[in-house]
């Protein structure tokens, strides 16, 4: 009881890690130019994962480290995961933190369908109703009705930030099985240092160079030690109730945005928050009970915000007989931690 307990507590530490990155983001862009500012937020998760690597990689199986093979994907992986945090933080410092906390959960609708139109994956009927709320509200959030009918800048480049992640992720779970270390470590890396060219090379002025020490710690904390600590409730939860726990990020992040950055709160967006509400509890509820005709194991990615959670579940089911109505119960069972990668 006190093990899954600690494991819970690792889970919601995960997710609150992880929504402190948009509303102190948000903060930071007063002084820190956006290209620059998602550079270095990689780089801080790069350098602190790397750092967690050197104590770790004598326990990791030399089979778990990428090769040749993996070469495609980790390229894809990295020269999206350039263009993701350049979108998020140029979207948040034209639109609203509480915007943009909630319209990552559009990244969710993203994988979904990339996996399905690229990868040809089922999509369950919980997935597909969870993808039309979240939609409905995503398009809630970006309409901006001030002068006319038009659409809010800062959350449609939130959503390209979603779709470039939607994308990674598929991309990532190719390379899943290899070492977390790694990959969170090449994509930090590899990853800022692009962002870091491309703010150079684009002119971005960045004079505030005192701040650079609090990115980078707001680096390592929202992504690294979120990943960490992820990982360690996973161990003892498994995958699926893991992954529930860590639905809650976005809403934290809303929580934040308005008790500390004092964000209004509107009719509209009271109304996309309750619509997103019901769509990560279908979210929820397709991670927890997966519905399948026969048992087998699979790799399953579920992603919030940037962050793909990959495992491998194994699913049994049997047949219950009432009025004639076949109905099936599942049970799961998450057989072990493969990999969480962001």
């Amino acid at each position: 009881m006190k093990e899954t307990f600690i494991a819970v507590v690792y889970a919601l530490a995960a997710a609150a890690l992880y929504a402190i990155n948009i509303p102190c983001s948000k903060m930071l862009l007063t002084e820190v130019p956006p290209v620059f500012m998602a550079g270095l937020l990689y780089l801080g998760a790069g350098i602190g994962v790397g750092l967690l690597w050197l104590f770790h990689h004598k326990n990791e199986n030399p089979n778990e480290r990428l090769d040749k093979s993996d070469l495609p994907y980790t390229i894809g992986m990295v020269l999206l995961d350039i263009a993701a945090p350049i979108f998020l933080m140029t979207g948040i410092k034209y639109g609203t933190s509480s915007n943009a906390s909630l319209l990552g959960n559009f990244e969710i609708v993203a994988t979904a369908l990339i996996a399905l139109l690229i990868f040809k994956e089922r999509i369950s009927w919980r997935l597909w109703t969870a993808i039309f709320l979240i939609t409905v509200s995503s398009m809630i959030l970006t309409y901006d009705g001030t002068d006319g009918f038009g659409f809010s800048i800062g959350s449609v480049l939130v959503l390209c930030a979603t779709a470039c992640w939607g994308l990674e992720n598929n991309c990532t779970r190719r390379i899943s099985k290899k070492s977390t270390y790694q990959i969170v470590t090449i994509k930090g890396l590899c990853s800022g240092i692009g962002a870091m060219v491309i703010a150079v090379v684009t002119g971005e002025n960045f004079y505030a160079l005192k701040y650079i020490p609090l990115v980078l710690l707001l680096g390592f904390v929202a992504y690294g030690l979120s990943i960490f600590t992820y990982i360690r409730a996973q161990k003892t939860l498994g995958a699926a109730k893991t992954s529930a726990y860590y639905s809650i990020a976005p809403f934290i992040g809303v929580f934040l945005a308005f008790a500390f950055l004092g964000e209004a709160l509107s009719a509209q967006y009271v109304v996309a928050l309750l619509v997103m509400i019901v769509g990560t509890l279908f979210i929820v509820y397709d991670t927890l009970v997966r519905s399948h005709t026969h048992e087998h194991s699979h790799t399953f990615t579920h992603s919030h915000n940037g962050i793909a959670h990959s495992h491998t579940i194994t699913h049994t089911h049997k047949h219950n007989h009432i009025s004639n109505d076949d109905i099936h119960e599942h049970h799961h069972r998450a057989d072990e931690l493969d990999e969480c990668v962001f």
